[in-house]
């Protein structure tokens, strides 16, 4: 650990551990297994205070940041709202439990969480709008020689949990690839065609990569930016240049809530869409105002974090070539609300065909086009772009048709 310097050490000992929220546990053993605290009634039926103050609850990544713009540059205020200060959470799991007992009442959430929730326990989560789009990439150890994700055969990547988009989109090219996931402890010999995938915790992955535990890993940012500046690391790929302008985290809250205080929810999602056109047009701003040298809202540096979400250049990135689809015009990572059905459906289709560790039945028969039609609400996010516009300049949004649209995945 001497060659990381105290910026490294410093995400090590107050970032958050993910170690007690793996989803693959979820999907096998319920909520218990999962580690929540919550019995299964409690669970289903928690109540949420009956005030309206905004209660955030978030993981110090760049997911959450329309949660912590729209509170940090006073949108809520000004749609007329009292919000606390974001409370930072170090685990999905916390985050988990916190929503269903009603301490907070606006989260960020991996996309395949609300689904966990929603038809695995019946937790009336619903999933508001988008928080971000791409924002996630593959990162190499120098010390292999990789160009392509051909050449991880035999080798050992490590996926922040199984239900996640990153390893969706990683099995998505290594298949591609002609390569075949396996999960198998890490002293069992690998055949030439198999890639070896591991839960890891994001802050664990920059420092084991550089002590070569692991030959490569995808993770959401900043960690690909601490990989590159602190393990010498190489990007290998960015996952929104295989999935064009893919979604990641999304913004949720409790139906209940949701029925009970329509006007209260419109005001929270003005601001949530006012919060992503700032952020898509205003990154490096943004991304010093969260720092630890800004508002103090992520504990990572201004450098990190800038170059987490602006540091997308074709050319730099030539050697592996990380970006082969310049044609997409998007960003390291951009922001862009609507919950497109598409991507939706896109995604319980591919949760069905992704190794994971542990039993995913909640999935079996589960329909995209209900889980689209169910999961997702479209009212208030669209009454919130027609007042805030802007968000019709992000990457994949066409202003003459912006409800709709066609996925996009090449290799």
């Amino acid at each position: 650990m001497n060659e990381f310097d105290d910026e490294l050490k410093y995400i090590e000992q107050h970032e958050m551990s993910r170690r007690d929220f793996m989803l693959d546990m979820m999907a096998a053993g319920g909520m218990m297994g999962a580690g929540l605290s919550l019995s299964a009634s409690a669970f289903a039926n928690a109540q949420v205070p009956d005030d309206e103050v905004v209660r955030i609850g978030y993981l110090p990544i760049t997911d959450a940041t329309a949660l912590l713009v729209a509170h940090g540059m006073g949108f809520f205020e000004d749609e007329g709202l009292k919000a606390e200060k974001p409370t930072l959470i170090r685990g999905w799991s916390p985050l988990v439990e916190g929503f269903a007992a009603g301490k907070f009442n606006l989260v960020h959430f991996l996309k395949p969480i609300p689904v966990w929730m929603r038809y695995n326990n019946n937790f009336p989560v619903k999933i508001m709008s988008w928080a971000h789009i791409n924002g996630s990439a593959l990162v190499v150890g120098k010390h292999i020689k990789a160009e392509d994700f051909k050449d991880l055969g035999g080798k050992q990547v490590a996926v922040p949990y199984w239900y996640s988009m990153h390893n969706i989109v990683l099995q998505i090219a290594l298949r591609e690839a002609g390569l075949k996931p396996v999960i198998k402890d890490q002293s069992e010999a690998l055949a030439a065609d198999e890639v070896n995938l591991m839960i890891m915790p994001p802050p664990d992955m920059p420092p084991a990569l550089a002590a070569k535990k692991i030959d490569a890993f995808i993770v959401a940012e900043p960690f690909n930016a601490f990989g590159e500046l602190k393990a010498g690391g190489k990007m290998l790929r960015f996952t929104g240049d295989i999935w064009k302008n893919h979604p990641c985290c999304v913004v949720c809250m409790n139906e209940n809530t949701v029925k009970a205080k329509p006007e209260w929810t419109q005001k929270v999602m003005n601001a949530i869409v006012r919060a992503e056109v700032y952020a898509q047009e205003n990154k490096e701003e943004v991304a010093r105002m969260m720092s630890k040298d800004g508002k103090r809202y992520l504990p990572m540096p201004a450098k990190a974090v800038v170059r987490a979400m602006t540091f997308y250049d074709d050319a730099k990135y030539a050697s592996p070539d990380a970006i082969r689809h310049p044609e997409y015009g998007n960003g390291r990572i951009d922001f862009s609300p609507y919950p497109y059905p598409s991507a939706t459906k896109l995604i319980v289709n591919a949760m069905n065909e992704t190794l994971v560790g542990g039993d995913k039945t909640f999935l079996d028969g589960l329909d995209p086009q209900f889980v689209a039609d169910d999961l997702v609400d479209y009212e208030f996010v669209k009454a919130a772009m027609a007042k805030y516009p802007g968000w019709e300049k992000a990457p994949g949004v066409d202003p003459a048709n912006p409800y709709e649209r066609v996925e996009v995945v090449k290799v």
